[in-house]
């Protein structure tokens, strides 16, 4: 799973990640974030006693919050998997219970992504095989047909869903919940051109694409009233298609993210490959910015930035000549950091390979982290 390296940046270069942050009720001891990562280890969607010590580790291990991965809401053809875990139903909020009361035990916050895989959820699934999968137009993130349209009752069900979900969350302890909008999950292909061909309220236009989103975000943050913390996860890529891109120019993003942020988000979660390649390079202004950067510029609104951090070996789909090191992945962070393009940082792979890689980070016991290795 890992390899010890003692080639990284000191400690020191990224003390300011060490300061505390907070935004409407969310405080949280330093800047760094576990990112949400699909483990598929929740038989029949409960969480167990090793989720339960999964996360207590990397709570443990010196992260400020962490993002569960993604929590199917209660709707047909939510998600792929048997073992994805729910956020739903008695049994599945016990499992939750005890997470939450773990990794609060280690001083950590942690919120709940919320999830419904649309499209990606494929035409073969495990979880509720008969179930046909569905999408805004039946079209999948490679432009084939796969499953079929939404109803506008089946679309209300969902946003229904989402609340029940969010309210559980809220119910359970946990300091805020992620609606999952990216990576060609349901909301993500409503907002996408290639995947929403709809030509009722909810497609034609990016400002129709957009709605159904804003509409889910809307009728979360009146469930649970101005203080819960909503955060809301955005890409350009999709599985598979790396690509990929819903907002072409600057301006594009704007209609989406702030529609958003009026409808209630208090923070964006930009997901993205590379942290360190700029969002829209051929932009008139501002072109070193990254997507976390453009969203703060738009919305006025902090931004989680996420993206291959503190990692060496390229993703599925890269070209490894493209890759920074990791000393040199780190030291834009914190350029990035310095220029005010962020607020807080995701770890995915690092904090899989090494639960201490923050404090061990921290304290300088660099040549001690157990790096990931693919």
């Amino acid at each position: 799973m890992g390899e010890q390296n003692t080639h990284l940046v000191h400690s020191p270069a990224l003390e300011p990640l060490y300061n505390d942050f907070s935004v409407s009720s969310l405080k949280l001891r330093n800047r760094f974030v576990m990112a949400p990562m699909t483990r598929e280890n929740s038989p029949g969607g409960i969480p167990t006693v090793d989720n339960v010590e999964y996360y207590r580790k990397r709570a443990a291990g010196g992260v400020g919050m962490i993002i569960t991965e993604g929590t199917l809401v209660r709707a047909p053809a939510a998600g792929s998997s048997a073992s994805m875990p729910h956020m739903y139903g008695k049994d599945s909020a016990a499992g939750w219970r005890s997470v939450v009361e773990a990794v609060h035990g280690e001083d950590t916050a942690i919120v709940s992504q919320l999830m419904h895989m649309g499209v990606m959820r494929g035409d073969k699934p495990e979880f509720e095989p008969d179930v046909p999968t569905v999408g805004p137009s039946g079209i999948g993130v490679n432009g084939e047909p796969i499953g079929r349209a939404l109803t506008l009752a089946e679309m209300d069900a969902i946003k229904d869903a989402y609340v029940e979900s969010a309210k559980l969350a809220s119910d359970l302890g946990f300091d805020g919940i992620e609606i999952h909008g990216g990576h060609g999950m349901i909301l993500d292909t409503f907002i996408w051109e290639r995947t929403n061909r709809r030509d009722d309220k909810y497609g034609a236009t990016l400002r129709n694409r957009v709605r159904f989103p804003v509409e889910t975000v809307s009728a979360v943050r009146e469930a649970l009233g101005p203080d819960f913390p909503i955060i809301y996860r955005f890409s350009q890529w999709k599985v598979g298609q790396y690509d990929a891109a819903v907002a072409s120019t600057p301006a594009e993003l704007e209609q989406i993210l702030c529609p958003l942020a009026d409808a209630g988000v208090d923070m964006f979660h930009l997901s993205t490959r590379r942290h360190w390649l700029p969002a829209f390079p051929s932009a008139s202004s501002d072109q070193h910015l990254g997507l976390s950067g453009w969203a703060k510029k738009l919305t006025g609104l902090p931004a989680i930035m996420v993206g291959s951090v503190a990692v060496d070996h390229p993703f599925v789909g890269d070209d490894p000549a493209d890759e920074q090191g990791r000393d040199e992945k780190l030291r834009l962070v914190v350029e990035k950091f310095e220029r005010n393009e962020f607020d807080l940082l995701a770890l995915g792979r690092p904090l899989l390979a090494d639960p201490e890689w923050v404090n061990k980070t921290r304290t300088g016991k660099t040549d001690e982290i157990v790096h990931f290795k693919k």
